[in-house]
């Protein structure tokens, strides 16, 4: 089963410990996460569904493309990272 973890960074703001989720997408993944922990959502996606900007996601190391939808393949041994993103100068 793919595990969503979350960076600490997330965690001091909202409770979302890693979980293991079922899912063949990023966005069935994260569907079925929020489903039991609904405050993680509004950090992650925007009132459309889509990532928040200052958020990244990462599957097995590598960035995922779909930052709109989040329709990016998994398989059952995913390991998804949520991370805020750092910027500035």
């Amino acid at each position: 089963m793919p595990r969503v973890t979350f960076t600490s960074s997330i965690q001091r703001h909202v409770s979302c410990p890693s979980e293991m989720v079922t899912g063949k997408t990023v966005r069935e993944a994260l569907e079925q996460y929020f489903a039991r922990h609904p405050q993680a959502r509004g950090y992650v996606l925007d009132e459309q569904g889509a990532m928040r900007q200052h958020v990244v996601i990462f599957v097995n190391g590598g960035q995922i493309r779909d930052r709109a939808a989040q329709q990016d393949p998994i398989s059952e041994s995913a390991e998804l990272y949520v991370m805020q993103a750092l910027s500035g100068g």
